[in-house]
C-alpha cells in the first residue's frame, strides 16, 4: 500500500489586494496565508510521513511570478526532497508560458535538477520507487486549443470540431499510455483538468477558451487504482471506481470560494481498496456583509447592527449595502472603520439605488394647465443639475416655438397631457440640446 498526500491549486502569490503589508516580516499577510497554508500540507507529510507527494497544478497565479513568491514555493518543496520523499509537480493553465507555449514556471526544477522531483508538463509515465515500493503515475497537464488552432489542418473549424479533434488526439495518446502499464504496480492518474461532471467555480471563467471539457469516463479507467485532480477549486468526489477526486484549493482565492473548506487528501493506494481522506486547513476566513438600507428610516444604525452580528475578527470582510441617493449623508464612513476594525482587511461598497419613481412638481400636477415653456421654466428650476444649461435650453425653445419647428405639440395649451409631461419636456429638451 503506497500513502501519497495529494494537493492542488496553491496559487502562492494570490490575493494581495485582500491583505495588508506585515511591519514585521515586510511581507504581505495574503501571502503568509498562504505559505502557511502550504507549510502545514508539507508538515503533514514529513510527519505521517507519506511515500509520495502529488501536486495537481497551478502553483502561481501566472506563469511570472516574483522571485519571493518562486521561493516561498520553492522552500515548502525542498523540504520533501531533503527527506527523501518524492514528488510530481504538475503543470497547471497558470503555470503555462503563452497558453502552453515556451515551458513552464515549474520546469525550473527539471532544469535544477532537484532530487525527487518529478515536473509533468507532458502526458508521460514516470516509474517512481517509494519507501513502501514503486508506483506508476500518469501525468497529464492542462491542454490548450492554441496548438491546433494554428495549424492549416483545422482552418475553418468551429470551435466545437477543435474541441473534438482535441478529445481524438487525447483518447489515442492516453490509450497509449495505458497500455505500457505495469497491472501489478498500483497506477495514479495525475490530471489538471475540467472534468464535464464536476462543480466549477470561478476557475471555469478564467480558463474561458482556453481549455476544453474532459469527459469523466475517459479519465475514470479501471486500469487507474487512483486519479488525482488538479484545476477545480472546490473539493468534490467525481467517481468511485476508481476513485477520483479534486481537492480543491489549500486557500481561499476570492469571495467567490468563501463558503467552500479548503484542505487536502491523504490517500492509501492498493490494488485492491484505494482510500482517501480529505484534511482540512484552518485558512483565512472571508465574510460577506449584505444590506437592503433603502427602506431604513435610520440607515446608520441598521448597518452598524449588521455588521455587530457578523463574526468578523481577522477575517477579509466586504460590505456591501444598498441605498437611495437621499440617504448618501445619513452614512458616517468612520464610524463604520471603526467597527470593522478586528477584521482583518474590509472595503466598503456602497450601491446607490435609482429613483424611477420621482415625485411630480406641484406645479405640474394634474390640475394644471401650463404651456410648454413655462413647463420646462418649471422643470429646469427644480433640476440643479442642469442649472449651467436653462438660460440656453430656455431660449433654445423659445426659438422651437417661434419658428413653428416639427416639434409635436398640442394646438391648444389646455390639451396638454400633463400626466405625459416629463417625456414631452425630455423630447423638446433632447432637441433643443441637438442645436446648441
Amino acid at each position: 500500500m503506497i500513502t501519497l498526500l495529494h494537493l492542488s491549486d496553491i496559487h502562492m502569490g494570490s490575493g494581495f489586494a485582500h491583505g495588508r503589508l506585515n511591519p514585521e516580516t515586510g511581507l504581505n499577510t495574503r501571502l503568509e496565508d498562504f505559505i502557511a497554508a502550504l507549510t502545514r500540507c508539507i508538515d503533514r507529510a514529513l510527519a505521517e510521513p507519506v511515500d509520495l507527494v502529488l501536486f495537481g497544478g497551478d502553483a502561481f497565479p501566472d506563469a511570472t511570478p516574483p522571485p519571493l513568491v518562486q521561493q516561498a514555493l520553492a522552500r515548502q518543496f525542498c523540504r520533501l526532497s531533503a527527506a527523501g520523499i518524492p514528488t510530481v509537480l504538475l503543470v497547471g493553465n497558470h503555470d503555462q508560458h503563452a497558453q502552453g507555449l515556451g515551458g513552464a514556471s515549474l520546469s525550473i526544477y527539471r532544469t535544477l535538477g532537484v532530487p525527487d522531483v518529478v515536473v509533468g508538463d507532458r502526458l508521460e509515465t514516470h516509474r517512481i520507487d517509494t519507501r513502501n515500493g514503486p508506483v506508476q503515475v500518469v501525468t497529464l497537464p492542462w491542454l490548450t486549443k492554441s496548438t491546433l488552432l494554428t495549424r492549416p489542418e483545422t482552418e475553418g473549424f468551429s470551435m466545437a470540431q477543435v474541441n473534438e479533434l482535441l478529445l481524438d488526439r487525447l483518447r489515442v495518446a492516453l490509450e497509449g499510455e495505458i497500455r505500457r502499464l505495469d497491472p501489478d504496480i498500483p497506477a495514479v492518474l495525475l490530471a489538471h483538468a475540467m472534468v464535464d461532471t464536476a462543480t466549477y467555480g470561478a476557475e471555469r471563467f478564467l480558463a474561458t477558451g482556453r481549455g476544453f471539457n474532459i469527459p469523466m469516463a475517459m479519465l475514470a479507467r479501471p486500469c487507474f487504482d487512483y486519479v488525482a485532480l488538479g484545476h477545480v477549486h472546490r473539493y468534490q468526489v467525481l467517481c468511485e471506481q476508481p476513485l477520483m477526486i479534486y481537492p480543491g484549493s489549500i486557500e481561499r482565492v476570492d469571495f467567490s470560494e468563501e463558503a467552500e473548506e479548503k484542505g487536502y487528501l491523504l490517500v492509501q493506494v492498493s490494488k485492491e481498496n484505494t482510500q482517501a481522506k480529505f484534511c482540512p486547513l484552518p485558512v483565512r476566513p472571508f465574510k460577506t456583509i449584505q444590506v437592503n438600507l433603502t427602506e431604513a428610516e435610520h440607515p446608520q444604525a441598521r448597518l452598524e447592527r449588521a455588521i455587530a452580528k457578523a463574526d468578523i475578527t481577522n477575517a477579509v470582510v466586504r460590505c456591501l449595502y444598498t441605498l437611495r441617493t437621499d440617504q448618501v449623508d445619513q452614512v458616517d464612513q468612520s464610524a463604520l472603520e471603526t467597527i470593522l476594525a478586528n477584521a482583518h482587511t474590509y472595503t466598503l461598497q456602497p450601491e446607490l439605488k435609482a429613483q424611477t419613481n420621482r415625485s411630480r412638481l406641484p406645479e405640474l400636477g394634474t390640475d394644471s394647465a401650463l404651456d410648454p415653456l413655462s413647463a420646462l421654466g418649471t422643470y429646469l428650476a427644480n433640476r440643479d443639475d442642469l442649472s449651467d444649461l436653462a438660460e440656453a435650453m430656455m431660449s433654445a425653445a423659445a426659438a422651437l416655438i417661434a419658428d413653428e419647428t416639427e416639434v409635436d405639440l398640442p394646438p391648444e395649451p389646455a390639451d396638454i397631457d400633463l400626466d405625459d409631461l416629463d417625456s414631452l419636456v425630455l423630447e423638446e429638451t433632447a432637441q433643443q440640446l441637438r442645436l446648441l
